[in-house]
């Protein structure tokens, strides 16, 4: 499996305090019509703290039957738990996921080595490709460049999403071994392309995903013009994105454009009103009125 192109991290919508499944398929028809090359259930975007482990794993199944083979499935299996994590891994590799994203271990903070061995042993007991996820900002701990290449020595370590704000981490991995970097930022997409990134895992991309499959195609191409362009033209979206922790500001974007109700679990909540104005401004001139 070559890891490249646009992966949705998908948000899962609720109604009523329960996961909306209809409304999950109705999102995985519109990502495969925008043309994108995966989907992510239940990473980040995806409120995976919030949901139990019975919810975690109807969301991957329920995104693997919609998506019916016609785009990748990279199940969101990662945990601060190398145990649990496994299980959800296997599982996911069992209703037919293509590939499983693991998170760094966070809160418990481990060193580096403890990084090395947790994704070694989910790499050795789950026969399913893994994508190291690099995100310091929520996990309190990243993922060295030198054990980024000690890791992709494993046959089933595809590669590494990174989304540490740095673009020089994929200059950094890359001078150190051969593999598939995913930008883990929208607005670092282009910039990370350009010196060798493989494609995004993409927050915007819930919201126009054939938007971002054609500036990913383009830098893949090496037509930089055109990617530069519709990175200028959606880079305010991909910076409001963030205005509050993810995925509240594209839940929010999503309810004012008809697509789901907003809907979280505590602890997230609703966006601030001055934050909302702002977020339905940015939206109003990258989309369509709202």
């Amino acid at each position: 499996m070559e890891l490249k192109g646009v992966y949705t991290a998908m948000v899962t919508p609720l109604s009523k305090g329960a996961v909306d499944y209809g409304k999950l398929r109705e999102i995985v028809e519109m990502q495969i019509a925008g043309g994108v090359d995966g989907i992510v259930p239940v990473g980040t975007t995806g409120e995976s703290p919030t949901l139990d482990a019975e919810e975690h794993m109807k969301v991957i199944e329920e995104t693997i039957a919609a998506a019916a083979g016609r785009c990748k499935i990279m199940a969101g299996t990662g945990a601060n738990s190398t145990a649990e994590a496994i299980i959800l891994t296997k599982h996911a590799r069992s209703v037919g996921a293509d590939c499983s994203l693991q998170v760094t271990p966070y809160y418990n903070k481990p060193t580096q080595e403890g990084i090395y061995r947790h994704f070694s042993t989910i790499a050795d007991t789950c026969d399913i490709p893994i994508v190291l996820y690099n995100v310091p900002g929520r996990t309190g701990v990243g993922i060295a460049a030198e054990t980024v290449a000690r890791l992709v020595k494993n046959r089933n370590v595809l590669g590494v999403k990174e989304a540490a704000g740095s673009v020089e981490r994929v200059s950094e991995i890359l001078s150190l071994c051969d593999t598939s970097i995913m930008c883990g930022d929208d607005s670092l997409t282009v910039p990370m392309m350009l010196l060798g990134a493989k494609g995004v895992i993409s927050v915007a991309s819930n919201i126009i995903p054939a938007e971002l499959k054609k500036m990913t195609d383009a830098c893949a191409s090496g037509d930089f013009m055109t990617a530069v362009a519709m990175h200028r033209k959606y880079w305010r979206l991909f910076k409001d994105l963030f205005i509050e922790s993810n995925p509240i500001p594209v839940k929010a974007a999503m309810a004012m454009l008809g697509m789901i109700e907003e809907e979280y679990r505590l602890p997230l909540c609703p966006l601030s009103d001055a934050n909302r104005e702002k977020l339905r401004n940015t939206v109003s001139e990258c989309i369509r009125s709202v």
